[in-house]
């Protein structure tokens, strides 16, 4: 009898997942990857910047792991409202947690929760098209933005405020969302870092293209770079390098401005109905913490965009940590015949690549759990399912999707694809 088990998420943990268990079996196994949404790949369709084509073509590797004799995709299904971790224990004789780190850290400040201050992880939502995202989710009628952090995920989004909608034109950006860009009125983005350059999480190739942009000027000041490099990383002194070189240049009058700041913390975003402006204080290090000096600055900007790292969401049924905010787990082991992999495992740490080696570890204890034991599920979830009057979208339901998408960019003379926005249109270009 096949080995089956239920992998919950189908972002690169979950898939990974699927691709262990399809190497590692000494027997036959069937894997189920159950997604809440329409379209499998998670953070490869939503979180990386359209621009980044060549990471975006990970999610062509990902489709010969739904594509495998044995893995099915069952797009739709959420767990906790459709289905519940007894419902799957039942139908499974395993299930593998794996649907990453959803939301944004808070600032913790006054004045977050005004209108027009939100997480940076909405606006990627935004601009890579997630169906949770409304097309009007952002006007961009503000001359000046800040965006709070200095990772890859603030320079993305830095990169996709400061470019013209007609450079990001060939990119899957959905054409509603790029109309929106088109009528932006951002003028000054401010991406802002509590610590010094010395200590920002971009990595150098994704802070050189901001000093490729056509469509703005960077400006870096001096005495907020690091004048000496001695004994600096590899790494860290290519970082530090390039904002010297940067603060050393003048401006050339491109229609927008980047001002990379450091040694500031937002300490309140100001304004009665809406952000109207954002306080800062200028840092140092004491002790290797982060201290006010009590010199303040106010910026004027009119929307405030955090990106202070991700954090995972609690699932219904399953054992999770408020202290760590992930789930509990021994190499994997979360309970009896429940597992965990990637983000929701390990918290946000690492790269793309990185969920492989987290999810084959996973795999190797499940397996090993497993070993000789006979099954202990008795139930079916298409069967569940038809009951509930829940219809799964299937992998070539996706495929539909896809080559919907492809149409709509040829229709529109822009690239290989433009993604549809929202549910419905997604369901429909599925032929559900």
């Amino acid at each position: 009898m096949s080995l089956r088990v239920a992998i919950v998420g189908s972002g690169p943990a979950g898939i990974y997942t699927a691709e262990a268990l399809m190497k590692q079996a000494s027997g036959s196994v069937e894997v189920d990857v159950i997604e809440r949404l329409p379209t499998p790949y998670g953070l490869v369709r939503y979180g990386v910047a359209p621009d980044h084509t060549s990471i975006k073509s990970i999610a062509e590797y990902l489709s010969r792991v739904l594509e495998l004799p044995g893995v099915r995709f069952l797009g739709g299904i959420e767990l906790g409202r459709d289905v519940g971790v007894a419902d799957l224990l039942a139908c499974y004789d395993a299930v593998v947690y794996c649907t990453g780190a959803m939301v944004d850290r808070r600032m913790g400040i006054p004045g977050e929760d005004l209108p027009g201050s939100v997480a940076a992880t909405d606006f990627v939502n935004w601009y890579c098209g997630h169906p949770d995202m409304p097309a009007d989710r952002f006007v961009l009628d503000s001359p000046e933005v800040a965006v709070i952090g200095v990772g890859n995920v603030a320079v993305d989004v830095v990169r996709v405020l400061a470019k013209s909608a007609e450079e990001l034109r060939a990119t899957d950006v959905p054409h509603e969302v790029l109309t929106r860009l088109a009528r932006s009125r951002v003028k000054a983005i401010h991406m802002i870092g509590r610590r010094g350059p010395e200590h920002a999480k971009f990595t150098l190739k994704e802070l050189r293209e901001l000093g490729e942009l056509a469509n703005a000027d960077v400006r870096v000041r001096p005495e907020e770079t690091v004048a000496d490099v001695t004994g600096m990383s590899r790494q860290i002194r290519g970082n530090v390098e390039v904002l010297q070189s940067w603060a050393a240049r003048g401006p050339v009058g491109r229609p927008r401005r980047l001002d990379v700041r450091f040694w500031m913390r937002p300490v309140e975003i100001l304004g009665e109905d809406r952000v109207q402006a954002l306080r800062l204080e200028r840092t140092h290090l004491v002790d290797g913490r982060v201290v006010g000096t009590g010199k303040f600055e106010t910026l004027p900007v009119g929307m405030v965009l955090r990106s202070v790292g991700y954090q995972s969401v609690p699932l219904p049924g399953v054992p999770f940590s408020e202290a760590t905010m992930t789930v509990p787990n021994e190499a994997g082991r979360v309970r009896d015949r429940e597992y965990v992999a990637g983000w929701l495992k390990r918290g946000p740490t690492g790269v793309i690549g990185t969920n492989k080696s987290d999810a084959a570890e996973t795999v190797r204890t499940l397996l090993t759990d497993l070993a000789g034991r006979e099954p202990v599920r008795h139930d079916d979830l298409d069967a569940l399912l038809a009951s509930r009057g829940v219809s799964p979208i299937t992998y070539r339901h996706w495929l539909s999707i896809e080559a919907a998408e492809a149409a709509l960019a040829r229709t529109l003379d822009r690239g290989e694809r433009v993604k549809l926005l929202g549910l419905a249109a997604m369901l429909t270009a599925s032929g559900r």
